[in-house]
């Protein structure tokens, strides 16, 4: 199977022992605490999952501006997004001992406990930095960027060592899957070559056949849906819609114990090339061969160009700094023309005209108002779950 990104071995930041677990549980009822952000806490959940590896926890200044700037830490790891803790607290000592406390959860219980190695102040101008390497852009717009520049100008670093996975493991107790526990499930499946898809999406027709030429053409073993679980921005579909349209999905056209769908604990950055290389950063430490990129990978709005997430795997990404590789997809539609989903590119005798394309607006004025879309685009069984949603919250 292949390697972890940066070591032999995963090296996740939970704590597996439970009586270890329980002593620092009851530990942390009495050390000072800090309520966590969002974007914090799941970072959290990724560090304590293994999807991170090998970092051991939040990054100081010097590696998010190193990473932000030249896709590296200071010591030279390759990583393309800082991973850090920001807060507007302030009187926080290095050296301290932490409880981490979860912002997402009722009543707040402590997430994770952590070794406060430094408190750096961050400047407008360096959050500023950071914001335009990683996203691309200042504008205030972008959800990601608005996010972030919202988190406060302290930077907290240093190891931590986690005690639990948030809400993901109770309100996803079929679908939230450590890397650890992927990894494991792939040896146990035998699978030699496996393909991971990544989606934030319930998947229609064009993703399901996407998964399919993937899986044929570099002749893996097995498919590993992986979606995303955390936080989204508003109007997209909740998670347990898109688990239930991809359950229905993988039941009713793919080959039985072909397919793992799996979910993980982290909120969407929509930061286009910079994500999708950390996508495939933990892919590989999950235990992926193959990542599958597509048009407009984790992009939002009109931010990136339709194919900036995959060209950066040529021109940021050193040669061998990662083993994973990547599956290039072009959009994919019905084909009137021969009868099935292809990929645009691969059918240059065709106008738009013979392709069966929606938009997503058009597509959620129609299930809004009952109306499931053509067959060609999507499965009607995953058209009525997608209905059914809709009709809840009243189109």
């Amino acid at each position: 199977m292949i390697q972890p990104h940066g070591s032999t071995a995963l090296n996740p930041r939970f704590v597996h022992d439970p009586a270890r677990r329980a002593a620092l549980a009851q530990e942390a009822q009495t050390l000072p605490s800090l309520l966590l952000n969002s974007a914090a806490a799941a970072n959290a959940v990724m560090l304590g999952a293994g999807y991170f590896n090998p970092l051991t926890g939040y990054m100081n200044l010097a590696d998010a501006l190193s990473v932000a700037e030249n896709l590296h830490t200071t010591s030279g790891l390759f990583w393309p997004v800082p991973i850090v803790n920001l807060t507007r607290e302030t009187g926080i000592k290095p050296g301290t001992r932490l409880a981490l406390r979860d912002p997402n959860v009722e009543g707040h219980p402590v997430l994770a406990v952590m070794d406060v190695q430094a408190v750096e102040p961050v400047s407008d101008a360096q959050l500023q930095t950071i914001v335009q390497q990683v996203f691309g852009t200042l504008d205030a717009q972008h959800p990601g960027v608005a996010t972030f520049l919202s988190l406060g100008n302290t930077l907290l670093s240093g190891p931590i060592e986690v005690l639990n996975f948030s809400y993901f493991q109770s309100e996803f107790p079929d679908t939230f899957r450590t890397a650890v526990e992927i990894r494991n499930e792939i040896a146990a499946r035998g699978w030699k070559k496996v393909v991971a898809f990544q989606t934030r999406n319930p998947m229609h027709r064009a993703h399901e056949e996407l998964c399919r030429m993937a899986v044929e053409r570099l002749k893996a073993d097995g498919l590993v849906i992986h979606m995303l679980l955390g936080k989204l921005k508003e109007g997209d579909i909740p998670a347990p819609v898109r688990d239930a349209c991809i359950r229905t999905m993988v039941e009713h056209y793919f080959p039985k114990n072909s397919v793992m769908i799996t979910g993980y604990g982290f909120d969407m950055l929509y930061a286009g090339p910079r994500e999708a290389v950390l996508h495939a950063v933990f892919r590989q430490n999950m235990g992926a061969d193959y990542l599958i990129v597509g048009r407009d990978h984790a992009g939002v709005g009109n931010y990136y160009g339709p194919f900036d997430a995959q060209t950066i795997f040529d021109t940021k990404v050193p040669k061998g700094a990662l083993q994973i590789q990547i599956f290039r997809a072009d959009n994919t539609a019905f084909s009137k023309k021969l009868g099935r989903v292809v990929m645009m590119r691969e059918a240059p005798d065709h106008t738009p005209e013979d392709f069966i394309t929606l938009s997503g607006t058009k597509v959620r004025q129609m299930l809004g108002q009952g109306i499931a879309p053509p067959p060609e685009f999507s499965r009607p069984e995953v058209a009525k779950v997608l209905m059914d949603y809709y009709r809840s919250i009243g189109g």
